[in-house]
């Protein structure tokens, strides 16, 4: 019987274990944050990666700016001139919703840009003789690098009294106001790139 538990515990021993250590074993001691010298800040500083000071590597570093880039957008978009229509002009007159992100995005020491917002402008106007015309546009994605699919979706105020052979040509006509729409979102990714 001594012979059978010898050899239980020689093999209890012997067996593989990777993440396990022995009892004696001491494992290598926690890295200790120090704060960094002048010296060292500046030389730091002096390389040209890309993104904070802490990762000189550029591996990965995401900065929200979702703040700036909300207000952003609804300086531009409020900033839209009104829009000229065959028989008629309208404006926009308000943003109700500028819902999404932005982030700026530092992968292996290059910059990587991206938002997505939901946006809803509302306009005035008059059309044909029908004054004081209300409703929204509806831009259901708004995303980087994807002006070309840009879609608007125009409904008009349960108080504007519009005949429906009317409300289409109308509606049709206010398509027109992706092009405006689009040049000031490029101009807000421009921005985007700078920073």
């Amino acid at each position: 019987m001594e012979a059978t538990a010898a050899e239980d515990t020689q093999k209890k021993e012997s067996s593989y274990r990777y993440w396990v250590r022995k009892k004696t074993e001491q494992a290598a001691p926690d890295p200790v944050p120090h704060k960094l010298s002048s010296f060292d800040l500046a030389r730091i500083t002096q390389t040209t990666t890309l993104g904070s000071a802490w990762n000189q590597a550029g591996t990965w570093e995401e900065r929200c700016i979702t703040n700036w880039a909300t207000s952003r957008l609804k300086e531009l978009l409020m900033s839209l001139d009104p829009l000229q229509l065959k028989e008629g002009c309208v404006k926009v007159t308000e943003i109700s919703k500028c819902a999404g992100d932005a982030s700026l995005v530092t992968v292996r020491n290059k910059k990587r840009y991206g938002y997505s917002y939901e946006i809803t402008l509302k306009f005035k106007g008059d059309w044909r003789g029908l004054k004081d015309l209300e409703g929204t546009l509806n831009i259901p994605e708004a995303s980087y690098n994807d002006l070309d699919e840009l879609k608007v979706d125009v409904n008009l105020s349960s108080t504007t009294n519009i005949e429906a052979a009317q409300k289409v040509i109308f509606c049709q006509e206010l398509q027109s106001f992706l092009v405006p729409i689009r040049e000031k979102l490029q101009i807000f990714e421009d921005e985007l790139k700078a920073r």
